[in-house]
């Protein structure tokens, strides 16, 4: 099925391609209800229909700063499978952060997915979601989770929480404050949400184990104080939850059936199973009901598949929690380590079913994983993470505080600097919604972590979609003014450029020439160096070799001109009027070479952005002292050069191969026909690399 997808869709597939096709196959995540909007299960199973998208993805960026490169592959990775695998991609804000959160980031981020090609609109469904609209269920849930014992608050310091968390070698301790009664905690948890508590004075913790060996699941923070105003839900809440918590019930409300992250959160996949699992009867209501119902009629012998049950769950007791009825089942597992009685008569087995039937709250995790091994692939349909590679690209730096520093610090000219690896710097570099495609499918997707992309795979994407779209023009970026003594004053011809050399469908354009030209300084040399073959007059008095100017004529130059200080600025030259590009004598004299040019009379004045990379060392971050210190000096360089009268007249964000240069395009903000602005998006080849 791997091969049939590569063979169809035209992109290699990957781990998690593989997970989606197997789920699809066994139908795992169905029977899955859809009401239009995210909602606890109960909701979707009596308001919805049967869900028409065969998987959900979801985008998640918490709206504090730009998209960056990192984020495009994000982006292309999830709406991509949801495009390929007849699904739906959610955009969704992890808005739970009151202070660090902006409306010009939402904004901006929106605009960033619109523009690489994506939409989270299907159809009558938008799903565009923020997890602000989840506080209420986000609170009923804490508060399900402090009635079953598993969460409690704690009023210790940050600096005592910190000291008593232990070590990857040490156990961490028990806050004073965790065996509080359940009354006591859900008393004081309303008081935190009706404000009557100090900020940082104490946060609800979950109740898992202080000695894990993952420290993701000492006990982490589920909800602190913190009385900010949040951009849309305003001063309601004085609580706000904590990412961790927040992000599973988030995915699990919206269907989501493959939550799909980068390798950091890999350690925190525990913890996002625990907190779907403990809400489970209220998140999962009809679910929980059928489970309750199964288990019963396994207890008194009415379901075949009882015995198979009570083995996967004894194969799942790592599952169990610190609760007193999980302690209880955890000491009779404890009896069956030379096997699992063999059936329901057993009185062990009948103690399993009563502690089980008891305490169905407590067994929440316990049933997901026995019944999903015996009666129903994810039976609560829960939401799974899997995480990828996250992209390491040389030269440049994706924390969000380092582009922040970049950026309130002045070293860039804000946000959408070309310069900056953010989408909307790409953009306004000239980077293409397919170049980055291609680069996020270049990339690849894998469980590895650590491998480093070269900038160059980077450029090269870019390279390859503007070779094929973008027209070709004549720019000269240092002006040098060549002066043809023998065509006539005042004269002024028309001539035929091809707008793309391969792609005759794209047409032609008019250019003029008249006796003054500009041309590029570099393509006159006093003192060639060896193997120059462009204009030079030799000294030994030897004739001037011929060059032909692009479009128009073979010219031999005569003599130059000096300023004061020794500087050429301007080359004398006669044209040889039979040889003029597309007539029979254009091939009468021989060359080796070409040169562009442009009419000075009808050339216009234009300001050229000339970027190089902003780091000058592969790993910026690596190393001793500041990343800052491995800027690259004169990253950015403003050329006033010449352009065709049609580029200036260039729509913004217009792309062009300025011939023998590279690729530029029309500044998306600068620009105008009265000030052109363009700037460089790539050279045509890698000269980094050299």
């Amino acid at each position: 099925m791997s091969d049939n997808t590569e063979a169809q869709t035209g992109r290699a597939t990957n781990f998690i391609r593989n997970i989606i096709e197997e789920d699809l196959a066994e139908g795992a995540n169905q029977p899955r209800y859809w009401c239009g909007y995210p909602a606890p299960y109960s909701e979707e199973l009596e308001k919805g229909q049967p869900d028409t998208a065969k998987i959900r993805t979801r985008f998640p960026p918490e709206p504090n700063g730009y998209l960056h490169i990192g984020h495009a592959k994000s982006i292309c990775l999830n709406f991509g499978l949801a495009r390929d695998y007849g699904g739906r991609c959610h955009m969704r804000f992890d808005d739970t952060n009151p202070v660090k959160e902006d409306q010009e980031y939402v904004d901006g981020i929106l605009d960033s997915v619109r523009w690489l090609g994506f939409s989270w609109e299907h159809g009558s469904e938008k799903n565009l979601y923020f997890a602000s609209s989840y506080f209420e269920y986000m609170y009923a849930f804490a508060e399900h989770l402090i009635k079953t014992g598993y969460a409690y608050v704690d009023e210790q310091t940050a600096d005592e929480m910190r000291d008593n968390r232990g070590t990857l070698k040490e156990p961490g301790k028990n806050s004073p404050y965790r065996d509080r009664s359940v009354e006591e905690n859900l008393r004081i948890f309303r008081e935190m949400r009706d404000g009557k508590h100090a900020e940082g004075s104490m946060v609800l913790r979950a109740r898992i184990d202080m000695a894990s060996p993952n420290i993701n699941l000492r006990d982490p923070a589920i909800y602190r104080i913190r009385f900010a105003e949040h951009h849309s839900t305003g001063n309601k809440w004085c609580i706000y939850p904590m990412y961790t918590f927040a992000h599973p019930i988030e995915d699990s409300l919206e269907n989501i059936t493959h939550s799909i992250c980068t390798l950091e959160f890999e350690d925190q996949r525990a913890f996002y199973d625990w907190a779907l699992e403990r809400v489970v009867p209220v998140l999962r209501t009809p679910q929980y009901e059928e489970a309750q119902k199964l288990v019963a009629a396994m207890a008194k012998g009415e379901d075949a598949r009882a015995m198979a049950f009570v083995a996967a769950a004894y194969a799942a007791r790592e599952k169990l929690g610190q609760s007193a009825p999980e302690a209880e089942l955890a000491k009779l597992f404890e009896g069956w380590k030379e096997g699992v009685p063999a059936d329901l008569s057993d009185a062990s087995v009948k103690r399993f079913f009563e502690v089980l039937t008891k305490h169905p709250e407590n067994f929440t995790p316990l049933l997901q994983a026995a019944l999903s091994a015996t009666v129903r692939k994810n039976f609560f349909l829960l939401s799974h993470q899997y995480e990828f590679n996250r992209l390491n690209l040389t030269y440049v730096v994706v924390s969000k505080r380092k582009l922040i520093q970049l950026v309130t610090e002045h070293y860039v000219d804000g946000w959408d600097d070309p310069r900056m690896p953010t989408i909307v710097g790409l953009r306004r570099r000239g980077f293409t919604p397919e170049s980055l495609q291609t680069f996020a499918e270049r990339c690849g997707v894998s469980r590895v972590a650590g491998g480093w992309i070269d900038y160059s795979v980077l450029e090269q994407c870019l390279r390859e979609d503007l070779e094929a779209r973008a027209e070709r023009r004549m720019t000269v970026l240092h002006p040098l003014k060549l002066i043809i003594d023998n065509y006539p004053e005042g004269q002024s011809e028309t001539l035929i450029a091809e707008n793309h050399p391969q792609k005759p469908e794209m047409g032609t354009r008019e250019i003029t020439f008249s006796r003054e030209l500009w041309i590029e300084e570099s393509d006159f040399a006093e003192v060639p160096p060896k193997g120059f073959r462009r204009l030079t007059i030799p000294a030994d008095g030897s004739p001037a070799k011929p060059v032909r100017l692009r479009y128009g004529y073979v010219i031999v130059p005569t003599s130059f001109e000096k300023d004061a200080s020794g500087k050429v600025i301007a080359v004398h030259a006669n044209y040889l009027p039979e040889t003029r590009s597309g007539t029979e004598g254009s091939m009468s004299v021989k060359t080796k070479a070409t040169i562009h040019w442009l009419d000075a009379q009808t050339a216009k004045a234009a300001e050229v952005r000339v970027y190089d990379r902003l780091f000058c060392e592969p790993n910026p971050e690596a190393g001793e002292g500041s990343f800052l210190d491995r800027l690259t000096p004169n990253s950015k360089t403003i050329l006033q050069s010449f352009v065709e009268p049609c580029t200036a007249l260039a729509k913004p964000d217009e792309k062009f191969q300025f011939e023998r240069s590279g690729y530029f395009v029309a500044d998306r903000k600068d620009h105008s026909p009265e000030h052109p602005v363009f700037n460089l998006s790539v050279g045509l080849r890698d000269s980094w690399g050299k």
